[in-house]
């Protein structure tokens, strides 16, 4: 069974009587499994948020399905063993972090000694126990954030939702909270993890999903994923006579001086046109494949599905 699951998830938002609607998610199919940390990213208002917001119980669906294990999201009983962080979580400034934890265990039934020591627990994780029982309106905005970690944890969910877990934190807290989603997620729990941040989701999920406008353009094993497409050779070189304007180079190729040495960065293909070229007057330093990164995929997909819908416009 699925820790979370998408059947083909429609949102669609009613704004005004005279405008049109808007759909924010158009027929999602996802699968999450059991035990993963899973990347779902994509630009500004893709309908990320949308869907954790679906999964999380906050809003209905328009049509399809979203489940967290096996229940579906319409039903109270799947936010039993859920955790959720939003983007921008919102506490009763007047309490302290103490207090509000405290509020959020009573909502889970938990009480006395076993409370107080999970509370501590977590504020240690975080490195908060010192301002414990200072008002969250003295908070900056990551401490606030570290608060809202807390709070999703506290009842030792099953299943985490974190949209921009690292939001306003500062280099050590971010890599804090790295820490903690990897800590969580190797004891078992279920990971969806949202981030504008891609070297964050690289480096935590094992596969990932880009959204945009509404829709999947891709998805897998992040290992797979970017080894899609052409590659790229690095080549570092020196001059072995001549000087660089006598090295061929074709159309769109930049080279570029590294440290007393050039370097030029080729397809597979004009690597080998370019090394051909140029064996007379250049000696190989350094050769390298370049490892196309996260960006670089989500950027393609991004791009791709705009010159499709230009098309389906035009066409």
């Amino acid at each position: 069974m699925a820790a979370i699951r998408l059947d083909n998830l429609r949102k669609t938002y009613h704004t005004d009587f005279w405008k049109p609607s808007f759909e924010a998610v158009k027929g999602i199919n996802l699968e999450v499994h059991q035990g993963e940390a899973f990347g779902f990213v994509g630009p500004n208002g893709a309908g990320k948020t949308s869907t954790i917001k679906v999964l999380a119980g906050l809003q209905s669906a328009t049509s399809g399905g979203a489940y967290i294990n096996g229940i579906s999201c319409s039903d109270p009983q799947s936010r039993q063993h859920l955790g959720f962080l939003p983007e921008r979580p919102y506490f009763y400034t007047h309490l302290t972090a103490n207090e509000v934890l405290r509020l959020y265990g009573s909502l889970f039934g938990m009480s006395g000694r076993q409370l107080t020591v999970r509370l501590e627990e977590l504020l240690e994780r975080v490195d908060m126990r010192e301002f414990a029982d200072v008002p969250l309106g003295k908070y900056s905005k990551g401490m606030l954030q570290r608060v809202g970690l807390c709070q999703t944890l506290l009842h030792d969910p099953d299943v985490i939702l974190l949209d921009e877990p690292m939001s306003g934190l500062d280099p050590v807290g971010r890599a804090m909270v790295r820490d903690i989603i990897l800590e969580e997620q190797a004891a078992g729990r279920t990971i969806f993890f949202c981030s504008h941040v891609l070297s964050d989701v690289e480096s935590i999920c094992e596969r990932v999903a880009i959204l945009v406008r509404g829709q999947i353009q891709t998805q897998g094993k992040i290992s797979d994923l970017i080894e899609m497409g052409e590659k790229k050779m690095v080549c570092v070189f020196q001059i072995q006579q001549g000087s660089i304007d006598d090295v061929t180079r074709g159309p769109n190729v930049d080279i570029v001086a590294k440290g007393g040495l050039w370097q030029v960065i080729l397809s597979e293909t004009d690597f080998g046109t370019f090394i051909r070229d140029n064996t007379s007057n250049i000696s190989i330093v350094d050769v390298r494949m370049q490892r196309r990164s996260l960006e670089e995929l989500f950027v393609d997909a991004v791009q791709e599905q705009r010159a499709h819908s230009e098309l389906g416009v035009l066409a």
